[in-house]
């Protein structure tokens, strides 16, 4: 019997940082997850899940090393659906990537996608997710779905725009500077155990809307400067100096540059404030992340900073360099600048649009990012019907921030539940 030649890819620019930069307990894998209304049938999900993954030939991959690079290739055999953790995250070997990077889980009602970074970004994942749940429902309920709204048909194999690097297309010519000073991070006690702590936070969409529309602004915006002011409030309260506290807030560039890519395309902006020059009011923060988002988040400045890391690779020292060597520089570069330009991560995937036929089977989705190495917090936003749901993670005992941020929305008078930790 002949043998099957494996399918590969190169790893996209934005990819290549992760699997040098890994370390024993941080794997950066994030994911993403869809609640339904009705308890999961675990045969049928396999189903699914194996009639959808070869329409995603770039995320239904493992990471494999070459001597110079890492790389992406087809996975020999697919991931089987498997009851869900305790923990978000949890239990993630980087040996186990290697075999494929990429798992499906699912308990009582929700279905969930684990997704090493290095395949895509959130917004490639949510894409993925939507379709395995589409044909979940077309197997389940014997309903047809449209191909619309993130929902890709799966007969039909995947154009070559959805596989480009896109960073490489529209680098610009001119790079941007990356220097920035450093940010304020929030200490804490480890967890022993190695789990996340996780906290949602669900607000009205609509009462969120009336808000932000008032001030002129996003909910992107609104929710970044509740937690500068949350982070100021910690750095004040503990006399842990007066360092710039600083939001990292992904990009979605697809919406920037009409792409259709489904491997990573997003580059990040950290709007902040610095306590040195005094007191802050929440519309102070508020217009000040309003202004620096508008002036960093557009086509040219996006294209600089595509350009200042597109190019670095492309210097032919670096070509040739042995992937072990590179590993080196890249974990050290990562550790000296990657982490240290802003406090925590705030990435919200907006407002998840599915087809009509779907909604009603569908309660909330949900979208979950791992703690770092010296960010102990994070934070994964999403919105599905007239609800936003914020899951804060942590490895750090201490729920600073989640109490901190309870006590922002209480003071600009938002309405919230709770699931999670106690902080309040």
């Amino acid at each position: 019997m002949e043998e099957k030649e494996l399918k590969w890819l190169k790893l996209d620019n934005a990819a290549k940082i992760y699997p040098a930069a890994r370390r024993r307990n941080w794997n950066n894998m994030f994911r993403v997850s869809a609640t339904l209304k009705e308890p999961v049938d675990p045969f049928l999900l396999n189903q699914a899940v194996t009639e959808t993954v070869p329409r995603f030939p770039s995320i239904s991959a493992r990471l494999r090393k070459g001597f110079f690079w890492y790389y992406l290739e087809e996975t020999e055999s697919l991931p089987r659906a498997r009851m869900d953790t305790y923990a978000p995250l949890a239990d993630i070997r980087f040996k186990d990537i290697r075999k494929c990077a990429f798992r499906v889980l699912y308990y009582r009602r929700r279905i969930a996608l684990e997704i090493y970074h290095s395949l895509t970004d959130g917004n490639g994942g949510l894409v993925f997710l939507k379709t395995v749940v589409s044909r979940y429902l077309e197997l389940r309920y014997g309903i047809e779905i449209p191909h619309t709204d993130g929902v890709l048909d799966i007969e039909v194999a995947a154009p070559e725009e959805e596989l480009e690097d896109s960073f490489l297309k529209y680098s610009g010519d001119v790079r941007m500077s990356r220097k920035e000073p450093s940010s304020y991070h929030i200490k804490g006690q480890i967890n022993e155990s190695g789990y996340l702590d996780l906290t949602c936070v669900t607000l009205d969409v609509n009462d969120l809307l009336k808000r932000t529309r008032e001030k002129g602004v996003t909910i992107t915006e609104y929710l970044t400067a509740l937690f500068i002011m949350s982070t100021l409030e910690i750095q004040k309260r503990e006399g842990n100096g007066k360092r710039f506290v600083k939001i990292l807030v992904p990009v979605n560039l697809r919406k920037l540059f009409l792409s259709s890519t489904l491997r990573n395309f997003v580059l990040f902006v950290t709007p902040g404030v610095d306590p040195k020059l005094g007191e802050y009011t929440f519309d102070e923060v508020l217009q000040s992340v309003h202004y620096q988002m508008k002036l960093d988040v557009t086509p040219k400045n996006m294209r600089a900073r595509i350009a200042a890391n597109v190019k670095s690779e492309k210097y032919l020292i670096v070509r040739i360099m042995p992937l072990a060597i590179k590993n080196m520089i890249m974990k050290l570069v990562y550790s000296l600048v990657g982490e240290t330009k802003a406090t925590f991560t705030c990435s919200n995937l907006g407002n998840v649009k599915v087809p009509s036929e779907m909604e009603p089977y569908i309660e909330r989705f949900d979208f979950v990012l791992g703690a770092q190495v010296t960010q102990h917090n994070n934070c994964g936003v999403v919105s599905f019907g007239n609800k936003l749901r914020i899951n804060l993670t942590r490895n750090i005992k201490e729920a600073k921030l989640e109490y901190e941020f309870i006590k922002a929305l209480k003071a600009q008078g938002i309405a919230y539940t709770l699931e999670g930790t106690r902080v309040e």
